[in-house]
């Protein structure tokens, strides 16, 4: 496995870090916990030390997993990642969506980063955690009713508390960012990043590499997609959010598969399946330092963990690029 630091903090994730939304169930039609917390600990056995996780993720449940997918590991031999700011209890800030939880039942979300929301927040994640520190500390989503100041001198305050690390955020743009960085210093931003997703590219990337910040990029297989395994007619779990998204039509799936079928012989010369190919791939693209992988099963797990071992050429990384410039999806 491979290592690096996040911006010029002394933290540091292993290249693939396990993505723990789907662990929680919410939104991708359940989950079955203790395969859940097999997932994560085979992945440490892998190399992997970093977890990714937040509270809106089954409402707790992800974090609860987590916990107790750790409490047998040396405390300072894993990197903790959780976030705040969406609340599923609390019907203030931006109003994000209508959901169901795990339950079945409904729910209002919430993008919400006031001062006392993530005090209670940080709180209520420790516990579920099982830990007295989280060692990256994200804003989910940007909160508009929040002055970004008063989110970040928030965060603040608990990393000189020692509740936290360092601080990040998620799905910030570069403007976001520079105005959180004159109360806070920031390591990192976790955006969307795949073969199929590429418009960080444009602003954000280049900001982030002039100021040595990381990017963590979340959905590098674009949820299953890029995995080669779906075929046209793929029917979802009843409650997985991925039924309604316009990467997985028929056709869409069947012109990332055709892209996909040309990268195959790489694969096979290096021994290595699509999915850890792509994978690799997304962590040689310029800016991106680490690459969240999801997985409900140990099986799944293992193998996004055997990514971070692999080795693409700039040969080989220039000719799965000529590739990924032919899939044209259509929205």
């Amino acid at each position: 496995m491979e290592y690096r630091k996040l911006g010029n903090s002394d933290l540091e994730l292993s290249v693939i870090t396990f993505g723990a939304w789907a662990a929680g169930g919410w939104m991708w039609g359940g989950t079955e916990r203790k395969d859940a917390v097999k997932a994560i600990i085979e992945s440490y056995h892998q190399g992997v030390t970093s977890i990714d996780t937040a509270p809106i993720y089954g409402q707790g449940t992800s974090e609860e997993i987590v916990g107790e997918a750790i409490k047998d590991i040396r405390r300072d031999k894993v990197q903790i990642v959780t976030k705040y700011g969406m609340r599923w209890d609390l019907a203030k800030g931006d109003f994000g969506f209508s959901s169901k939880n795990n339950q079945g039942q409904p729910i209002d979300i919430y993008k919400y980063a006031g001062r006392e929301s993530i005090i209670k927040e940080c709180e209520d994640s420790l516990r579920r955690l099982g830990t007295d520190y989280i060692d990256l500390y994200q804003i989910h989503w940007p909160d508009s009713t929040t002055p970004i100041q008063e989110t970040m001198e928030t965060v603040a305050q608990l990393i000189k508390e020692g509740k936290v690390r360092y601080a990040g955020v998620c799905n910030y743009n570069a403007a976001q960012m520079q105005e959180a960085e004159k109360y806070i210093s920031l390591v990192s931003n976790q955006v969307p990043y795949s073969m199929v997703k590429r418009d960080i590219e444009k602003e954000l990337i280049p900001y982030c590499l002039e100021h040595t910040k990381s990017i963590l990029a979340y959905s590098p297989l674009e949820r299953g997609l890029l995995t080669g395994k779906m075929k046209p007619g793929y029917t979802f779990e009843a409650g997985d959010h991925r039924a309604g998204l316009y990467f997985f039509t028929d056709e869409n799936i069947k012109r990332t598969n055709d892209a996909l079928d040309k990268m195959r012989p790489i694969a096979e010369d290096k021994g290595i399946t699509l999915s850890q190919l792509v994978l690799r791939w997304t962590l040689q693209q310029p800016g991106i330092t680490i690459a969240l992988a999801g997985a409900r099963n140990a099986e799944q797990a293992v193998q996004n963990a055997k990514a971070g071992s692999v080795e693409l050429t700039a040969e080989e990384v220039a000719l799965i690029s000529s590739y990924v410039a032919e899939i044209k999806l259509v929205k």
